[in-house]
């Protein structure tokens, strides 16, 4: 695209985003920065809208950004200016956990204070069991039939699991289970090939091989846990999707009652070390596709353990959500590895 263009369009998103009306090409030419009349801006939007980066809403003489716009924006046109926001986009809110090596906390800090900073919705997920490693486990009796699995992890994380028998367990298989387990699997990551050995092992008793293949279960873990997803400003985002007009607001908020709807628009921000962004019909479920969403991951040196992430309408303020998002996530991977 040729450089005027990109100004153009620029200068048609910014404006659009600032203020969320339909830009004329009267103003900008008044605004001095283009040194032309407005017939040859109006020239350039009519080039624009024929690659499909602008649109022409029937009720106004303006234009405003598509989906394409907004994408060619953020991967062309802003990339130099998102540093610049960072300082003032980065939510404070971690000095508490921090000091008490509470990574929950800090989650559910960090979910609400990039919503505040953001006026959207942000969900943030708790570091991946699978990526995480076994600190001690318990077996416990409950009754003779009931049996609860307690697997305490690396990250501070506590995954219980209730396993009901027909036959009666005694004292004994429980605590041989719970010694067992504890000295071939602690320190071991959940999501292990090691895992797997702990229960085939040739050399234990039948009636040992077949309690611990039932307590196998346990050790089972998904790549984020829709329990462990943080959510906050969920007003926020009704309130910011409502005021750009946007249809079926109630269907929206019905499926991310739902928790497990946010999960696919995670896995691949966990895959990903740089910001991860999809902009109103890149995304494939259409109850999302009046939404952007913008994700980074955050973990220890070589592993990304979680996501954060922030939804919000088309027309967002993108430098300002990618600094704060990008700044956040870089805030938990400081803490975690603090105390991982």
């Amino acid at each position: 695209m040729k450089p005027r263009q990109e100004q153009v369009l620029r200068a048609v998103v910014e404006e659009y985003i600032a203020s969320g009306s339909p830009v004329g090409s009267k103003h900008l030419s008044e605004t001095g920065e283009f040194g032309v009349a407005s017939s040859t801006i109006r020239g350039i939007f009519a080039q624009l809208e024929e690659h499909g980066l602008l649109a022409h809403p029937h009720t106004s003489a303006g234009r405003v950004p598509t989906d394409r716009g907004y994408r060619y924006y953020v991967d062309s046109l802003m990339g130099e200016r998102r540093e610049q926001v960072a300082a003032r986009a980065t939510p404070h809110s971690l000095e508490r956990a921090r000091a008490r090596s509470e990574i929950d906390e800090a989650l559910r800090d960090t979910a609400e204070a990039l919503s505040r900073v953001t006026a959207m919705l942000a969900v943030v997920s708790s570091p991946s069991l699978a990526a995480t490693t076994l600190r001690h486990i318990e077996v416990l009796l409950l009754q003779s039939h009931l049996v609860m699995v307690v697997l305490i992890t690396s990250s501070g994380r506590v995954s219980k699991r209730i396993f009901r028998f027909v036959e009666p367990i005694d004292e004994g298989l429980a605590e041989f289970a719970r010694v067992y387990l504890n000295e071939r699997l602690a320190g071991v990551q959940l999501g292990s090939r090691l895992i797997d050995s702990a229960f085939t092992t040739p050399d234990l008793h039948w009636r040992e091989r077949e309690f611990l293949a039932a307590l196998r279960p346990a050790f089972e873990v998904g790549t984020i846990d829709p329990e462990g997803l943080h959510v906050g400003g969920t007003s926020r985002l009704v309130e910011s999707l409502a005021s750009e007009g946007v249809p079926n607001l109630n269907e929206l908020l019905e499926m991310l009652e739902e928790r497990y709807n946010l999960l696919e628009l995670l896995f691949e921000a966990l895959r990903r070390d740089d910001v991860y962004l999809r902009i109103g019909r890149e995304m494939s479920e259409p109850w999302l596709q009046s939404c952007s969403l913008v994700a980074a991951s955050y973990g220890v040196p070589n592993r990304n353990l979680g996501t954060v992430s922030v939804l919000g309408p088309t027309r967002m303020d993108y430098q300002r959500v990618i600094a704060a998002v990008r700044t956040s996530a870089d805030d938990l991977s400081d803490l975690l590895e603090e105390i991982w």
